[in-house]
């Protein structure tokens, strides 16, 4: 993959990822909030992007999303937990819970 293809497949990922954010926070704010692990300011700023916006914010050469969890206990328990994906699911989304969300710098 050359470095040309690696940042457009990062400006895809990004529009996906703004655009999903977006919806969800139109849709169900506090749920979105949850769900994406950020701060209801950066939902609010979010959910105020205009198309040229969010285009011009994806086209950065890094990635927006991130893992929202450094713990490789998290990690390892929604990738290889053995009771069932559902009790995985939810008992990821309780630890997850617990985590701060992030601040805007």
């Amino acid at each position: 993959m050359t470095t040309n293809d690696m940042l457009a497949e990062i400006r895809d990922a990004n529009l996906s990822y703004l655009m999903l954010a977006q919806q969800m926070i139109r849709s169900d704010k506090a749920a979105a909030v949850f769900r994406l692990g950020i701060t209801g300011e950066m939902a609010d700023l979010l959910e105020g992007l205009n198309n040229a916006q969010i285009l011009k914010l994806a086209g950065t050469n890094m990635m927006l999303a991130r893992f929202r969890f450094d713990d490789g206990a998290i990690l390892g328990m929604l990738t290889n937990y053995s009771k069932g994906r559902s009790l995985s699911q939810t008992h990821g989304a309780i630890l997850m819970a617990g985590q701060k969300v992030e601040e805007l710098s």
